[in-house]
């Protein structure tokens, strides 16, 4: 043992050198990596934002293309990169100042003021063509190839074969295709501008030119509505329009949007709303502002697009109870031209809180489909307490209709608005109504509550007249719990029908309770609230799918015998 050789300690001190030296490269190397590649992405991030806050396109950045795309650059297959939400350019990263110099976007307007307004050519970009698109030409199926071929009009949406172009294609004018009635073409905007500058304002002389069946169409989109669809509708919708014509109502408020009615003929514009019940309201408030500014010739005819949670409002126009992309944008386009004007009965409802020191000013709002005190206000309130907070995680419309029965199961066990009849006094056009033992009193304007639930109507063997929204009547409600609202929504229960009445006036004497119109909802304390009609509103029907009921409760007032007594029950 002694005879053993040992090691040196010097060598001892290497091996642990070596050791520590690979065990740091093994985890800086990496972190090295990673940042390299984070500070290059940052790099090309703001590279890439450079190139999108100067140019002209409205580029806009993805990870992965839904459908086979090839740059309109290099030609390559590509699965990620940028694309204008205008023109409907595609392009890699790599190609995308290349693409910013060599293409022209969508023109809102013509450079040329001596243009006139039929000659307009196409405006041709290569590849990338919708799916199931067929050529002008001969008539054969385009974009099959899989390669950068055939062309497409960014402005007519026609497409035609590589093959089949001819300079006679390329200098043929624009008709601007199958939505020429709702497109405001660049080169008349250069004409107004024009006139402007001249200092005349006959623009119907104008538009003449134009046929009498144009109709130019607004679309107001809210990017922040239900399922957040709205970014998405909003370039489809300039593709298919002149980008002027398109506004995010988060950037541009309906108020300023509106104003280029007023650059249009006479009682020709329309609006298509694209969000919730509320964003629509928002938009009939600016109309409002229109006729007080003195611009009723200009007032448009409104559309929607449901994409809130509840949509009563556009399932009572026949729009539908929500738009998840199930018909594509164009087809949304061609249910617009086909609506039928319809009036809206818009109502202003006024709270005065009780006492006679009391200095604070009354609240005033505005109401186009209901008014409601007790249990599903109260739903509605702790959701708009929670959405508040964590916005996030409310852009799931199921989610947020089952956050809406998590709160109706929670006062089914509480019932916080229970002896509501103890609390407040109902008066419709001025007679008082005895009320039974309920939690709740619904005001209804539409014929549409709770997210589809026809309301005023009911069930069974009762026959009630239909509620419209046109009649200048409200119809009143009661419900007698969260249990009861629930039986109403599944078609097993009634509501308690309290009477129709031109003006509503209910009393609340004490305690606080949750209030709610049109789906904004509040704690009041003791107050009067006063329901009396304010205006009309010019909206648009839609007949594509409706049914008998909803013939009915839309047919012209002068077909129906209309009825102003009250009725009680």
């Amino acid at each position: 043992m002694e005879g053993e050789k040992r090691p040196a300690p010097y060598e001892g001190l290497f091996a642990d050198g070596h050791l520590v030296l690979w065990t740091l490269c093994s985890v800086l190397l990496p972190v090295f990596i990673t940042f390299w590649c984070s500070l290059q992405r940052s790099r090309r991030q703001l590279h890439r934002r450079d190139i999108f806050r100067k140019s002209k396109h409205g580029w806009r950045d993805t990870d992965l293309f839904s459908h086979p795309t090839y740059c309109c650059v290099c030609a390559q297959h590509i699965l990620q990169g940028a694309f204008c939400d205008c023109c409907g350019l595609r392009v890699d990263e790599g190609c995308l100042k290349k693409a910013d110099k060599r293409f022209h976007c969508k023109e809102i307007m013509l450079k040329n003021d001596s243009k006139a307004l039929d000659a307009m050519h196409h405006h041709w970009i290569r590849g990338n063509v919708p799916l199931c698109s067929y050529c002008v030409v001969c008539k054969q199926q385009c974009g099959s190839q899989p390669k950068l071929c055939d062309y497409r009009c960014i402005w007519c949406q026609k497409t035609v074969h590589d093959e089949c172009m001819k300079n006679s294609l390329k200098n043929e004018q624009c008709d601007f295709g199958e939505f020429k009635n709702l497109i405001i073409p660049p080169s008349y905007l250069t004409s107004i501008n024009q006139m402007r500058k001249d200092k005349k304002t006959d623009y119907a002389m104008l538009a003449s030119k134009l046929g009498k069946q144009w109709t130019p169409l607004i679309i107001l989109a809210n990017s922040r509505s239900g399922t957040n669809m709205g970014e998405g509708l909003l370039g489809e919708f300039r593709i298919l329009l002149n980008p002027v014509q398109v506004f995010d109502v988060t950037k541009t408020p309906p108020v300023k949007a509106l104003q280029l009615c007023t650059l249009l003929p006479y009682y020709s514009a329309r609006v298509l709303v694209c969000g919730g019940d509320g964003t629509v309201g928002w938009v009939l408030d600016a109309v409002d502002e229109m006729k007080i500014k003195g611009q009723e010739k200009y007032i448009p005819q409104v559309a929607v697009l449901p994409l809130g949670t509840g949509n009563d409002l556009s399932n009572t126009l026949g729009w539908g109870t929500g738009y998840a992309g199930e018909i594509p944008v164009a087809q949304v386009l061609r249910n617009v031209m086909e609506a039928d004007g319809v009036k809206l009965d818009r109502w202003k409802v006024q709270v005065t809180n009780k006492g006679y020191y009391n200095l604070r000013k009354l609240k005033e709002f505005t109401m186009n489909n209901y008014f409601s005190v007790g249990p599903d206000a109260l739903m509605a309130l702790n959701f708009h307490a929670h959405r508040e907070k964590a916005p996030s995680l409310f852009s799931s419309r199921i989610l947020n209709k089952a956050v809406y029965l998590f709160y109706g199961t929670k006062d089914c066990l509480v019932q916080e608005c229970k002896d509501l009849n103890k609390k407040v006094e109902l008066e419709l056009d001025g007679e008082r109504v005895e009320l039974p033992n309920l939690e709740g009193i619904i005001v209804l304007n539409i014929g549409y509550w709770g997210g589809g639930c026809r309301l005023w109507e009911g069930m069974g063997d009762e026959t009630y007249p239909l509620a419209r929204h046109d009649d200048g009547l409200l119809e009143v409600v009661g419900v007698y719990g969260s249990f009861h609202c629930a039986q109403i929504q599944v078609k097993l229960a009634n509501p308690f029908r309290i009477g129709q009445a031109h003006t509503v006036r209910l009393i609340l004497k004490c305690s606080m309770m949750p209030m709610q119109v049109d789906g904004e909802p509040w704690a009041q304390g003791p107050c009067t609230v006063t329901i009396t009609h304010k205006t009309h509103a010019l909206m648009l029907y839609f007949s594509g799918e409706q049914t008998d009921d909803d013939i009915s409760s839309t047919s012209d007032p002068e077909d129906t015998k209309e009825t102003d007594q009250k009725r009680t029950t």
